[in-house]
């Protein structure tokens, strides 16, 4: 099953990762580098200081594939993001829900409406989801994190796509995933370790296939007939 990747960087790498197949991504707060594209892949929050309506305004503005809503904190703020999740779904062929808080674990599934995609936020220095993967039993999308955990993740989640953005931070270091871990490319250069990265990191998911518990044929027609068409 094909994952989509989506990467919010410079200009220049966004290119870069679009002849791999990646989709341009950008924060609501910065559309500078996605401009000369089509269309927008995965419009991303700023998640330390969301600001709902700016994020409306860019999502009307962009209509991107996919796009996520604030991350779901407090079982009481629940009504209000998913209220604010169906008008981005408005403008966003898919928008992303992320749930953190540990008393939605036992009926995520009921609680959150299934035209949403569940949202996984793979652990980082940046936060990370402390629920049990055991609880997300619908397609997921990957927030962040190594690709290495990323790949991991999928045995476990029924991943249909995933965001990253780590390899561009090594790569500013001359550091390059090589498909298990990130260390000195032999050559080096900005441009080499990131084709490198994102050509390793297309490699982990060439075989991947989702959990067998969680194969489910209907589920990946709906999500096909909702891909992004350039």
């Amino acid at each position: 099953m094909k994952v989509d990747k989506f990467v919010a960087h410079s200009y220049r790498v966004l290119r870069i990762a679009e002849r791999f197949g990646w989709l341009p991504g950008a924060r609501y707060t910065n559309l500078r580098d996605v401009r000369k594209f089509e269309q927008l892949g995965f419009l991303d929050i700023d998640w330390r200081d969301y600001n709902f309506a700016q994020h409306l305004s860019a999502a009307r503005a962009t209509k991107p594939y996919m796009t996520v809503a604030r991350d779901i904190e407090r079982v009481r703020d629940l009504p209000r993001i998913l209220e604010q999740a169906f008008e981005l779904l408005q403008h966003s062929v898919q928008v992303v829900i992320v749930p953190k808080a540990r008393a939605l674990e036992l009926d995520l599934e009921e609680r959150i409406p299934s035209c949403f995609l569940l949202g996984y936020s793979v652990p980082s220095r940046y936060g990370s989801t402390s629920l049990s993967p055991r609880a997300f039993r619908r397609p997921v999308h990957l927030l962040g994190g190594r690709p290495d955990c990323q790949r991991r993740l999928a045995e476990q989640l029924k991943v249909v796509s995933m965001d990253c953005n780590r390899f561009t931070l090594d790569a500013a270091y001359g550091d390059y995933f090589d498909g298990e871990r990130f260390r000195p490319h032999p050559k080096g250069g900005y441009e080499r370790c990131i084709r490198d990265s994102i050509r390793n990191i297309n490699a982990l998911w060439e075989e991947f296939d989702e959990p067998r518990e969680m194969r489910s044929s209907d589920v990946s027609r709906s999500h096909a007939t909702r891909r992004f068409h350039r």
